[in-house]
């Protein structure tokens, strides 16, 4: 099964890259988990996108290519950071390649909430008309005080947090699998 991974931070020190990193070697024997080289995307703009950049091409062809998609989001001022949505306005015009792809949504932060608000926000742009995404309700990851639950060298290590992961990945899996 393949799943294409939109990181929605480009940060260096991205604590959901470094989960997303975490899912792919994880899960590695039962999923290949393609990170999405989002930041080489250049900002969307309705003039180019009959004649998009040969990067979107690419990174559509990945998604129309995948089993279903992953989403692993910051929160940035309740919603999602504009890196992400950049991503999300290239892949939902001209080609629908996310439509009816079974989606899912985690999030990290070092907040107590850890993504709640921009997942909300996410699932929303997901189920609109030119994306159509589907999520799995009630199979949600929210990472929060996430600075607790990675060690000194930023791995992710928190046995309790992991086993809750391995849980939902397995649902979502299996629901991947009912939908193909």
């Amino acid at each position: 099964m393949k799943i294409a991974a939109f990181v929605g931070s480009n940060r260096k020190d991205s604590l959901n890259k470094k989960l997303t990193l975490f899912m792919q070697e994880r899960y590695q024997e039962k999923v290949e988990i393609d990170i999405l080289p989002l930041e080489k995307l250049p900002m969307y703009n309705q003039d180019n996108e009959l004649d998009p950049p040969e990067i979107v091409k690419e990174i559509r062809t990945k998604i129309l290519e995948s089993d279903g998609l992953l989403f692993a989001t910051p929160e940035y001022n309740h919603s999602i950071p504009a890196f992400l949505k950049n991503a999300l306005d290239w892949f939902s015009r001209i080609e629908k390649v996310m439509l009816n792809k079974p989606a899912m949504i985690v999030g990290v932060s070092a907040g107590v909430l850890g993504t709640a608000k921009a997942q909300m926000h996410l699932r929303q742009i997901l189920n609109s008309g030119g994306i159509g995404a589907v999520t799995l309700p009630g199979n949600e990851v929210f990472i929060g005080s996430a600075l607790d639950k990675f060690n000194e060298s930023g791995t992710f290590t928190h046995e309790q947090t992991i086993d809750f992961l391995d849980q939902v990945v397995e649902n979502y899996i299996g629901w991947v699998n009912k939908v193909k």
